[in-house]
């Protein structure tokens, strides 16, 4: 593909050549009107503000919610697990006598990594399952599996008699929420435009988020309990969910884009009816220009040669878009916030009494409810990127500080390691936290968009055993014993992402798919994609010029296929 672009400090237009289009039209007889349609399409969703874009798009906002609310449970038990073990009738039960008066019961810190990491394994086998099975039998149906499948796996810990069987039912959980982790993103993303797709996304964080404090309510209620049901309500609280959200998925219409990848052009059009409001909608949309945009995106994807399976996530262009998701998902893992999952654990080891301990962890996820609204109104005036960087800036800065705070003799040395966790916390959700969302949904192509997405949660989970071997040991006082000093050896892998992210991070802001597909395929540096004018679609006045540019093509190729030669000349 021929496109106007020099790596260099000037930026000129990016735009596919007319032979392009022609060149997709013989698979396509249809491809030279559907271009033209697609082009009004693309104007009117970049012109659209924020409430028009919700005002066409209202019932996609709301089923899009509805699948992301399953991501709550998800949260929900990585805050349950982690922090039961810093509950004494938890610890009495599956625990082992320590002889330490402060803590006599303790789960070993190798069942406690063990335990941890049972989640993230099932995990692991949930993410690719859904490569495969939602690309074949579409979003809706793997979901409403996986919330059948997950409603009978919480049977296994709420009835566990020892660790073994909490094991178990961790792995078994962890195979539907691996589900839920990447269909949820990539759904969220398919379903609206481009105004919206950064605050549905993101939505997702906040569903974590709001698990996370629902948990720690859930915990805290009941930590002066001493008998089983202090621990085996929380379980059995997580049926709640699947229900309302299985009620809700069987009204929500299947993803538009996926029916495009499968051929099925009319039923795509009959689900984005079902996502707009026929009344509200936007003067200029189209439902049959919306969908041709859809169709030439997946046309140009195929030609640019981009496949739909695990292998060719690592092919041409798309092994950048491959590296920059995979790496922008392990940062959530690698930049200390593993301190975030284990906090009243955490706060217990750092020396403060264990229902203050979980009063201050209700703060902490308190203030990451509001830290991930707040990224909704960042988001609006700055670019992932930025947001990003910044972020990861001042999470290195905090990591320092509950480092050397930790150094200090004094008692209330607990009291500021807390606080400097809230502030960690408030940065974390309304920066590095939900703009992750976001970015790992738009930079994918969308023909690769699931597998891409499940190869970087499979690689964020990766990263969250080890963070689930090692950080046991770093706060268990029967292991290494480290506490706040732990601030340290995160900073250093913070200020790693911050690196990494700076030169290799671009900005996706107000891009469509197909004007992030030319941006790739140019290889344009990250720090210039913002100043980068794309032209998805073909313009009047570039006709002449594009023409000279095909000419041009012609004299300088030694060698043309005999099929091109032939639509060249058309």
């Amino acid at each position: 593909m021929a496109l106007n672009y020099q790596n260099n400090d000037t930026i000129t237009s990016l735009q596919p050549t007319q032979i392009d289009i022609r060149k997709m039209s013989v698979t396509n007889p249809e491809m030279l009107q559907l271009s033209s349609e697609a082009k009004e399409a693309n104007n009117t969703e970049k012109s659209m503000t924020l409430r028009q874009a919700i005002k066409t798009y209202p019932k996609a906002v709301l089923f899009s919610m509805i699948l992301s609310t399953a991501i709550i449970m998800e949260g929900y038990d990585v805050v349950l697990l982690a922090n039961l073990y810093a509950f004494p009738s938890f610890n009495r039960k599956y625990g082992s006598p320590t002889g330490i008066p402060k803590a006599p019961y303790q789960i070993p810190a190798a069942w406690q990594a063990g335990l941890s990491n049972g989640a993230n394994v099932g995990e692991i086998l949930g993410l690719f399952i859904n490569g495969i099975v939602s690309e074949r039998y579409g979003y809706r149906k793997t979901m409403l599996a996986s919330l059948v499948a997950v409603s009978g796996f919480i049977f296994i810990p709420f009835f566990a008699e020892d660790l073994i069987d909490l094991q178990i039912g961790e792995i078994l959980c962890g195979i539907p929420w691996g589900v839920f982790q990447t269909l949820t993103t990539a759904y969220a993303s398919e379903v609206c435009p481009t105004q919206l797709r950064a605050y549905l996304t993101t939505y997702v964080n906040l569903c974590w988020v709001i698990g996370q404090l629902i948990g720690s309510g859930v915990l805290r209620s009941l930590v002066e309990r001493q008998d089983q049901w202090s621990y085996r309500i929380p379980f059995a609280i997580q049926w709640i969910w699947p229900v309302p959200i299985i009620i809700g998925v069987l009204f929500a219409p299947e993803s538009p884009w996926w029916l495009i990848r499968r051929g099925r052009v009319d039923d795509a059009k009959i689900a984005l009816r079902k996502l707009t409001s026929e009344k509200y909608k936007h003067e200029n949309f189209s439902l049959d220009d919306t969908v041709a945009m859809m169709v030439t995106t997946n046309e140009l994807e195929k030609k640019m040669e981009v496949g739909t399976g695990y292998l060719d996530c690592f092919k041409g262009f798309d092994l950048r878009r491959t590296e920059i998701v995979c790496v922008t998902w392990s940062i959530q893992n690698l930049c200390g916030s593993a301190f975030m999952g284990y906090s009243t654990y955490f706060y217990e080891q750092a020396g403060l009494p264990t229902v203050q301990a979980f009063d201050l962890s209700m703060a902490q996820y308190a203030i990451g409810f509001v830290g991930g609204l707040g990224s909704w109104f960042l988001m609006s005036h700055s670019g992932r990127r930025t947001l990003y960087v910044y972020g990861l800036a001042l999470l290195t800065l905090l990591l320092l500080l509950i480092g050397f705070t930790s150094l200090s003799p004094s008692t209330s040395a607990s009291w500021g390691i807390g606080s400097l966790l809230l502030v960690y916390t408030f940065v974390y959700d309304i920066t590095v936290g939900p703009v992750c969302y976001s970015l790992v949904s738009e930079i994918p192509s969308t023909r690769l968009k699931t597998k891409t997405i499940v190869l970087a949660r499979n690689v964020y989970n990766v990263i969250g055993i080890i963070n689930g071997i090692i950080v046991p040991y770093m706060l268990n006082p029967t292991a290494w014993d480290w506490k706040g000093k732990a601030g340290f050896f995160w900073a250093g892998a913070c200020f790693l992402c911050f690196l990494w992210t700076y030169f290799r991070l671009p900005e996706p802001r107000g891009r469509t798919y197909g004007e992030l597909d030319i941006l790739f395929e140019n290889g344009v540096q990250a720090r210039k994609f913002r100043e980068a004018d794309v032209s998805l679609w073909i313009s009047d006045e570039g006709t002449q010029t594009e023409g000279a540019q095909v000419d041009n093509e012609k004299k300088t190729s030694t060698e043309e296929k005999p099929e091109e030669v032939l639509v060249e000349k058309v």
